[in-house]
């Protein structure tokens, strides 16, 4: 009996979403009964979220809603990840709140707009495969950085104090002009924003499944409202809420805006990449699953100019939006694209409520984000467990606070390149054996191990050398060699000339055919030097 042979299944298109899959492989009732029970819950985190980040970047509460339920719904239906809720983030309070500062309103949308473009570039030019390979201290030296930042921002709703002028932006100068205002401290808002804070933490411990950001936050409107307490609230500040979405409207892309806000649309983009996926890392991680990130990047380019054609912000992935919906029991994206219905729903009915929330409510939800994305226990193992890891961290967190997010990153990554270069040099090795005599001459068996690469080239260069003024005979084993790059390649091509000129001759011993191509590349072939499988071939 011969056993029937399964055609192998073809592998899904790279930009195709997650959401054809899911319908594809079938979808029923029960998973959507599935999907709205989670993206309910997702709503419900987001709404006091989404609004006090909106506040804390200097725009108003609604473009919160806004982001969240276009770019949401669109990076849900749009984005290669089961899984991913997309909206506005933490991660970017800093530099929204710096672009609105320099450029206005109407140049964040442009900038919004002009990144999710870059990001839909980004997504068809496949670079979501190489945006994850950010080395991990960077990414927890950021996202510390950023969790400094943020806090530091809410510190004058937190005390309720009164400033004389604008509040800084660069962190220093910051402290020192609320340091200077602490004779301005409103009890009645410190005592609002520490009660948000212990009603979430105590409903984190020991109601973990309630929603206890909205609890805190209805909690403090309400006794607010009922005691009648000197507190800025969201009404006395941006009025009452609108129940709708606005038209959509294109945003001002003239020659002179496309100039001031293409810097601020760069760092969206390289930020908004990052951020979505490692979300969506956390989202495989959690669920299993696997996702596709360069239909993350095009949806998530998509989402951000949806959102800018509706008055929103920068959309991202969010991380802990992301985790609670995989908590939920989320079956795929359908729960994302319900979780931004929902909270279009809770606008249209709820919108006069939120006028009454106290903005001290807000910076204590923010505090607790800012306390919970510190990743506060990863950065002291890698501060303790590497000193080259524990400088990538410190540097990237140092620029993040005191410089800038996006230099930061990028210092923060070419810090860790140097270092993973000088570790993955530190893994070739040279070995060679003492010049055996035999009938046609003298010969020397020199075997690497370890990727061959241009750090290794350099290290290992003149070692190579000094082994090569010695025989007639020289065999290079590259068994145990997995890869090698062009500078690779090139020392053992300065290697065969010196020998050819003292009519010695070069023999490559097991070469693996991806090294035998970069030899040849660069101009190694026979007759010049001879490759063989095994000694015995010499």
């Amino acid at each position: 009996m011969t056993t029937p042979q399964t055609t192998p299944q073809p592998a899904a298109p790279e930009y195709l979403p997650k959401l054809w899959t899911v319908l594809r492989e079938g979808y029923g009732l029960k998973d959507l009964r599935a999907d709205a029970l989670a993206g309910l819950t997702v709503a419900i985190v987001a709404l006091p979220l989404s609004m006090a980040i909106a506040i804390a970047s200097g725009v108003g509460p609604e473009r919160g809603l806004y982001t969240a339920i276009v770019g949401g719904f669109l990076v849900s239906a749009l984005g290669g990840s089961r899984f991913q809720i997309g909206g506005p983030a933490g991660a970017f309070i800093v530099l929204v709140a710096a672009c609105v500062m320099a450029i206005g309103l109407p140049g964040l949308i442009a900038a919004t707009f002009l990144s999710g473009l870059l990001l839909l570039v980004a997504g068809g030019l496949r670079l979501g495969t190489y945006i994850r390979f950010i080395p991990y201290p960077v990414t927890v030296g950021f996202t510390a950085g950023i969790a400094v930042i943020i806090f530091a921002s809410q510190i004058k709703e937190l005390f309720g104090l009164t400033l004389p002028g604008t509040e800084p932006a660069e962190i220093l100068a910051k402290i020192e002009t609320l340091w200077a205002a602490r004779g301005t401290v409103t009890p009645a808002a410190l005592g609002i924003a520490l009660g948000v804070v212990v009603v979430i933490q105590l409903t984190k411990r020991y109601r973990p499944h309630w929603p206890g950001m909205l609890i805190a936050v209805a909690l403090a409107a309400i006794g607010a409202a009922l005691l009648g307490l000197p507190v800025q609230t969201i009404g006395t500040k941006f009025g009452e809420l609108p129940r709708v979405l606005p038209a959509p409207e294109l945003p001002d892309l003239s020659m002179a805006m496309l100039t001031q806000a293409l810097p601020w649309a760069l760092s969206f983009a390289l930020l908004g990449a990052i951020e979505s996926l490692l979300s969506a890392v956390v989202a495989d991680g959690m669920s299993g699953r696997q996702h596709r990130p360069n239909a993350e990047l095009i949806a998530q380019g998509i989402a951000n100019m949806g959102a800018a054609l509706f008055g929103g912000f920068c959309v991202t992935g969010t991380i802990a939006r992301t985790a609670t919906n995989v908590r939920a029991g989320s079956r795929g994206p359908v729960s994302g694209m319900l979780h931004a219905l929902f909270l279009l729903a809770f606008m249209a009915i709820a919108a006069p409520l939120a006028a009454y929330i106290p903005l001290a409510a807000l910076a204590g939800v923010l505090a607790v984000v800012a306390w919970n994305m510190a990743e506060k226990e990863e950065a002291w193992h890698l501060i303790r467990s590497s000193r080259g890891d524990a400088l990538v961290l410190l540097v990237t967190f140092g620029l993040v606070v005191f410089r800038d997010l996006t230099e930061g990153i990028i210092a923060g990554f070419a810090l860790g390149g140097l270092l993973f270069i000088a570790r993955m040099s530190g893994a070739a090795e040279v070995a060679d054996e003492e010049p055996v005599t035999e009938q046609s001459g003298d010969r020397v068996i020199c075997r690497l191990s370890g990727p061959w690469f241009f750090g290794a080239a350099a290290r290992l260069g003149s070692v190579l050398d000094r082994i090569a003024d010695r025989p007639r005979l020289f065999i290079l084993d590259l068994s145990d060699v997995p890869i090698i790059d062009s500078s690779g390649a090139r020392s053992f091509q300065l290697l065969q000339r010196k020998l050819a000129r003292r009519g010695a001759e070069l023999v490559i011993l097991g070469a693996k055919p991806g090294v035998r191509r970069s030899l040849s590349a660069q101009g190694l072939a026979e007759p010049a030097l001879r490759f063989v499988s095994n000694l015995s071939e010499v």
